[in-house]
């Protein structure tokens, strides 16, 4: 299955600021290597090693695995659970889900999570490797598509508090889409589900570079209920008004704001590998 590619004019997108460079490419165009005489082997040479497998995880991880003794621990679940792709299963979880929680981060590594929610299936598989959800009309800050702008690396975790009490985490780079472009690259995945009355606007589109379980241990359980929901609605009091009381208080705090140390809090190990990075 062919990955989602960029329209001309259409797609927004900036360069990341951190490389991938641990992301193994799905798919690399055949190279043909320049014709060089074969030379004798040496008696007794030893065989060739295979290049190690990338681990999936931060560095930071990485580090603070090998200081408490996890290593063995996480790459089991690296090997068991981590994906690059949605399997058949995370495919049909994916689709019944009514709710997301989406997580972004700026050029500067400032980070904004957003709930994301909808009928069900309001997030589509597109393929394997590509998922895509809608953008409606927000209060206009646009704090999650202004990241991706910025950096296109997200996060999504989708929790099923009702049935499986189970969550399924995917990682990826996302890139916002105009709702016609996306229309036209995929016309049967945007009808079906839209809000009554309304359209999407634009929609992101992800693809996937990891897809995990999120264990069950901790997933409260919840009731379904039913309710009216007022979609797409501007009315302040139907959206929650001034909940917590912010209208008329300062914007700023007169405290200053301390900085917590980058490294200086992990132990001598963690903290010496990071810093070699």
């Amino acid at each position: 299955m062919s990955c989602f590619t960029p329209f001309d004019g259409t797609v927004w997108s900036v360069p990341l600021r951190t490389p991938m460079s641990s992301v193994v490419p799905r798919r690399r165009p055949d190279v043909v290597a320049p014709y060089r005489p074969a030379l004798p082997e040496p008696r007794n040479a030893p065989e060739p090693s295979a290049a190690p497998a990338a681990r999936p995880g931060s560095t930071g991880e990485h580090a603070l695995q090998e200081e408490h003794g996890s290593t063995r621990r996480a790459d089991r679940f690296y090997d068991d659970q981590v994906r690059d792709r949605l399997l058949p299963r995370m495919v049909e979880f994916v689709g019944r889900m009514e709710m997301a929680f989406v997580a972004t981060s700026d050029a500067h590594g400032e980070c904004d999570n957003s709930l994301r929610a909808g009928l069900p299936g309001f997030i589509r598989v597109l393929d394997e490797f590509t998922l895509a959800y809608p953008e409606y009309r927000g209060n206009g800050v646009f704090a999650s598509l202004g990241n991706i702008l910025e950096n296109g690396h997200i996060g999504i975790l989708m929790v099923d508090f009702v049935e499986s009490l189970i969550g399924l985490h995917v990682n990826g780079r996302a890139r916002v889409v105009d709702d016609a472009a996306f229309r036209s690259r995929y016309p049967g995945a945007a009808g079906g589900y839209d809000v009554p009355g309304r359209r999407a606007e634009r929609w992101v589109v992800v693809d996937v570079e990891e897809a995990y379980i999120h264990c069950r241990k901790h997933i409260p359980r919840m009731e379904r209920v039913t309710e009216k929901r007022d979609w797409g609605t501007d009315d302040p009091a139907r959206k929650g008004g001034d909940f917590f009381g912010a209208k008329g208080t300062p914007l700023r705090s007169s405290r200053p704001r301390r900085r917590f140390p980058s490294t200086t809090h992990l132990h001598g190990g963690a903290s010496r590998t990071l810093r070699r990075r």
